[in-house]
This record gives C-alpha cells, sequence and structure tokens, in this order.
C-alpha cells in the first residue's frame, strides 16, 4: 500500500493513477484541492527530496503570483506558499513507507514496486 498526493484532473497524476492501477498496485489518493496539505507533511518531503524539488515552478499557479510573492523564495516561504496554493506542489508525489518519488516516470515507478 502507498500513497499518492495530487489532484485529480492533472494530466500527469492521469498517468500516474494509470501506471498504479495497469500494475494492480494499491494506493490512498489524496486530494490537495479537497483535503489540503499538512506545512509538517510539506517539511517532511522537503527533508527527504528538497524544496525546491517539490515547488512547481513551471505551473500556471506560480506564473500568476506577483514577483513580490516570487522574490527570496527559501525553504519557509516555499512550503508556506506550497500550503496556500497546493496546486503549487509538484505532481504526483508518491509516498511508500519510507521511499518518496517526486512527478511520475514508469521508470522511477517500476523500480519502487519490482515491477
Amino acid at each position: 500500500m502507498c500513497d499518492l498526493y495530487g489532484i485529480p484532473n492533472c494530466d500527469t497524476m492521469k498517468k500516474a493513477r494509470s501506471w498504479l492501477d495497469a500494475h494492480a498496485v494499491k494506493y490512498t489518493f489524496h486530494d490537495y484541492k479537497k483535503e489540503g496539505v499538512s506545512r509538517d507533511l510539506l517539511s517532511q518531503w522537503a527533508d527527504r527530496v528538497g524544496w525546491e524539488l517539490l515547488l512547481n515552478r513551471r505551473g500556471l499557479t506560480w506564473r500568476k503570483l506577483t514577483d513580490k510573492q516570487k522574490e527570496g523564495v527559501d525553504r519557509e516561504r516555499a512550503i508556506a506558499l506550497m500550503c496556500e496554493y497546493p496546486s503549487m506542489i509538484k505532481r504526483p508525489v508518491l509516498v511508500k513507507g519510507d521511499g518518496i518519488e517526486v512527478g511520475f516516470s514508469e521508470v522511477a515507478y517500476s523500480e519502487m514496486f519490482g515491477h
């Protein structure tokens, strides 16, 4: 069993969910838009993979921020922004035990699940 975090209508999320379903991997889906995401959880992820990887600077949500909001983003500011705007978190985040994968990669998923 693993946990998949993201938003349901994201194309990358759909690819990840399709891959997991096709490989009969059981997972619990956590919808950022409905459930939000805690500062503690984001902090744990940032400790493990780095806040730079978690923060999606290519998405529309980031681009809509003012220059002042984007200025001087560090770990704490990035976590605060991701709490406020969960769609700014790179998707999906897949957590399996001690393993964490940010974004979708068939190769990475295959390695994580031994497929």
